[in-house]
């Protein structure tokens, strides 16, 4: 019987473009250009450096969560990790000490939050679900102790002002720059080194990695120590955008962190994703977010599409996955060689 050409080419092109990667790059590209039709003032420079800025700190820590949900585990706790070195940060200036100083030193203390999450999934092996709920609360707490509902707003505005500062002749913030370069950084990390490839490990079998001779707990400890410290980072550029302070600088904003890196394709059992997927998803995230703002959509609604978005991230990839597999189980055997059966 001749082969189903057709059940092979639908096959071929699930194959290539049925990935998840590539479907929300093609939803963006259509929220985009429904957004620039349907949405007055979307397709407008001005808009498109604010939503550049709403972008940076979701992207920023983004990053580290990527590589943490890949192994298998989560981080819930980066927001809270954001407000609390916001109100660190604002606390140590209103205290005298210089902002040169005081951002470093808000930075570590990212990687000291960072290092307790690390040690109690990598070390006691806690399940880090539990653990940074825990954390999340704790750490949002200790943000208030040392602010309390006050707001620090008198920063140099040598700093505030920079922070939001566009390349000239633009309206594209600078600080997407640096962004990039941890972008490609951290895409290089996981996608081209034998470090990368034992994080997907990780995230398929702990033990058969362990085995293997990767470094399974003193890895997971320094991804929770490097995503404290980006958080923190995160913090300080929040804090500089607003010119403000505050212990709930950054609060719910984990939420979005997590459904923009399920919604670019990460499992949330670990061991599959792509850093590509991920910047596409705080893309499409965000995007629609905005977008829906500059429509004058309630807020309550903003949320409801964030946690819609999410529960999609999490059944879509499995899905698209079910799909190409029925497609590669229909795709038609090869035909015998001639003159196979004789030889």
């Amino acid at each position: 019987m001749a082969p189903d050409r057709t059940t092979g080419r639908s096959a071929r092109w699930v194959s290539t473009f049925g990935t998840w990667d590539v479907l929300v790059i093609v939803v963006l590209a259509l929220v985009v250009v429904g957004s620039s039709v349907l949405v007055e003032g979307f397709a407008t420079a001005r808009f498109w450096g604010f939503l550049l800025l709403d972008i940076v700190p979701i992207a920023l820590i983004a990053l580290p969560m990527t590589l943490i949900v890949i192994t298998g585990e989560i981080d819930l706790s980066v927001a809270s990790t954001l407000g609390l070195a916001s109100a660190v940060l604002g606390q140590l200036w209103v205290s005298g000490l210089p902002l040169v100083l005081a951002v470093p030193l808000v930075v570590l203390l990212g990687a000291l939050l960072g290092a307790v999450n690390g040690l109690f999934v990598a070390g006691f092996g806690l399940p880090s679900l539990a653990v940074t709920i825990g954390t999340l609360a704790l750490y949002r707490g200790l943000a208030y102790v040392v602010l309390g509902d006050r707001a620090v707003a008198d920063f140099p505005i040598g700093w505030t002002g920079n922070s939001i500062e566009a390349l000239p002749g633009t309206t594209v913030p600078w600080v997407v720059l640096p962004l990039a370069v941890l972008a490609i950084g951290f895409g290089v990390l996981l996608h081209a080194t034998p470090v990368g490839r034992g994080l997907y490990a990780m995230g398929n079998n702990d033990q058969a990695a362990t085995f293997s001779g990767i470094a399974v707990a003193r890895t997971k400890f320094w991804l929770y120590v490097v995503t404290g410290a980006i958080a923190a980072l995160a913090g300080v550029f929040w804090t500089m955008r607003y010119a403000s302070a505050r212990a709930d600088n950054g609060a719910g904003l984990e939420l979005s962190v997590v459904a923009a890196v399920l919604l670019g394709g990460v499992s949330i059992f670990g061991g599959r994703g792509t850093l590509v997927g991920v910047l596409a998803g705080v893309l499409l995230l965000m995007t629609l977010r905005n977008a829906l703002q500059l429509a004058d959509v309630p807020a309550d609604t903003l949320t409801v599409v964030t946690g819609t978005l999410l529960i999609v991230s999490v059944v879509g990839p499995n899905a698209a996955g079910m799909l190409r597999a029925r497609m590669r189980r229909r795709r038609p055997a090869a035909p015998p060689v001639a003159g196979a059966e004789g030889a």
